[in-house]
């Protein structure tokens, strides 16, 4: 029911609100409301409980297991988001002082230093606001630094076919020509081809390392050796960072830019739009071309820490500045609280448990008859079910089993995507998850195969128990209409 349907004449929840006389003199007249803004008239009570209710309607990563691949929907230490709110860092206005500031600088600063660690890159800038942001800078640093060595043939981006979507979306942002690598049967890259591809077009390539296929890229110091030689670049798409922490770094398997999902990696509640952060390393050679501001220590008058906001001696040749200020404060703090809190075993766990779960899943999942993408290779930190066979034998589709998983409590893994696996399901269960959950999602995942073989329609025609039954998504996108209006008199 719409909190509208509830309202009747006459009704307040005032008690609680300040009794503050606001004036209107400063606003010209012709920007005033002529008519009261049109708000329910519901009593406080009636308020907090549409909207607790609303609330408890909600799949989250607080109340359900969510195992969206490629996304790292884990459990972020309340800790963090408490110790990210407190006054001196909450109520910071972003254009303070360093002398005022030198606390949360020192800890920006320090971020830095722990990113460039964990990526193996020469530095690190915390500008970029959001992954697709780190994206667009680092392609933008790659086109910089091919422009000011007057390379202007270099017209190509290569990316994986199992690449993020915002891969090719960046680079053709970027005013690249896309072309598309194909990958083997084993989800690797394929090298034959890809060598007939890299020439002197090429300005760069695009792929995260593991892959969206849920694997390592076994040839990746080869691909790097032969991308350098042509006088090309590499690009580290940081989604699946999760999956190497302390064990293997981008900088390290040759790439030479990268972004970071910090709302991914690094303790951030993830999903619903944002917040985000995205971070980008950066090897020597793009140096020159790192956006601005940077976080600096060298003892000055105001400090020891201050933002460098022009980059001119350090970035002479800058792309500039992302957005008004210095990246999403809150989220950086968080992700240096995160960092602070495991250390640097408790990151290289990350990894180690992230790998552990999604190998595990992956050995119950086909000893329950489930099939795997790649039942040869070791997971990462991810692994793809296909369920083509039961889509072709029972009609029972991918996301029919991702719609009957909403019954049984279980959040749905990503699906249909990537899409070179038929009705595939990508599965990431994260570091975070336990023993006992892992197991209840395979034995729901089993419940519903023998309701597929047995009662199709019962998992066809899923959900049951949500608000939402099936939407007819085709119409949704082509006529959305999330806007409630008023129904005249």
């Amino acid at each position: 029911m719409l909190i509208f349907e509830k309202s009747h004449k006459g009704r307040r929840a005032t008690a609680q609100s300040p009794q503050v006389k606001h004036s209107l003199s400063s606003i010209p007249e012709q920007f005033r409301r002529k008519q009261p803004v049109d708000l329910p008239e519901v009593s406080e009570l009636q308020a907090v409980r549409h909207y607790t209710k609303l609330s408890q309607k909600n799949f989250s990563i607080d109340t359900h297991f969510y195992p969206l691949g490629s996304c790292t929907m884990k459990y972020n230490p309340r800790g963090v988001q408490k110790y990210a709110m407190i006054p001196g860092i909450i109520d910071r206005h972003p254009l303070a002082p360093a002398s005022k500031s030198q606390g949360f600088l020192s800890c920006l600063y320090d971020l830095q230093e722990i990113l460039k660690d964990v990526t193996g890159m020469s530095e690190v800038s915390l500008a970029p606001m959001a992954g697709a942001q780190g994206e667009f800078a680092g392609v933008r640093m790659i086109k910089a630094y091919h422009e000011a060595r007057d390379d202007h043939a270099r017209t190509e981006i290569l990316i994986t076919d199992s690449a993020h979507g915002t891969n090719p979306a960046t680079a053709a942002m970027c005013g690249y020509k896309v072309r598309e690598i194909p990958t083997n049967k084993n989800g690797d890259v394929d090298i034959d081809v890809f060598k007939e591809m890299v020439g002197p077009q090429t300005a760069g390539i695009m792929m995260t390392n593991p892959s969206t296929l849920g694997v390592f890229e076994k040839n990746i110091k080869l691909i790097s050796t032969i991308v350098h030689d042509s006088g090309g670049l590499l690009y580290y798409d940081g989604a699946n960072l999760n999956a190497i922490l302390g064990k293997v770094k981008p900088g390290e398997m040759g790439f030479d830019v990268m972004h970071m999902n910090l709302h991914k990696t690094f303790a951030t509640p993830h999903g619903g739009g944002g917040p985000g952060s995205g971070p980008i390393g950066i090897n020597r050679r793009l140096l020159p071309y790192m956006p601005s501001p940077h976080v600096k220590r060298e003892q000055l008058k105001d400090g020891t820490y201050h933002y460098d906001w022009t980059g001119k001696d350090s970035c002479p040749e800058s792309i500039g500045y992302l957005s008004a200020f210095g990246g999403n404060a809150g989220i950086l703090i968080r992700a240096y609280l995160y960092a602070r809190l495991l250390g640097r075993e408790g990151l290289t766990r990350v990894g180690e448990y992230a790998t552990l779960n999604a190998n595990y899943m992956m050995a119950l999942m086909m000893q329950a008859d489930f099939q795997v993408a790649f039942p040869h290779r070791r997971a990462t930190h991810e692994f793809i079910v296909t369920l083509k066979r039961q889509a072709k034998d029972l009609g029972v589709n991918a996301m029919d089993f991702a719609k009957r998983l909403l019954d049984l409590g279980y959040h749905a893994p990503t699906t249909y995507f990537p899409m070179l696996i038929p009705e595939c399901l990508l599965i990431e269960p994260t570091e975070t998850e336990s023993k006992n959950d892992m197991d209840g999602f395979v034995a729901a995942m089993e419940r519903i195969l023998a309701e597929a073989t047995h009662s199709p329609e019962l998992v066809t025609s899923a959900p049951f128990t949500l608000p939402v039954k099936r939407l007819d998504d085709v119409r949704a996108a082509r006529e959305l209409d999330i806007a409630w209006v008023k129904a005249l008199d």
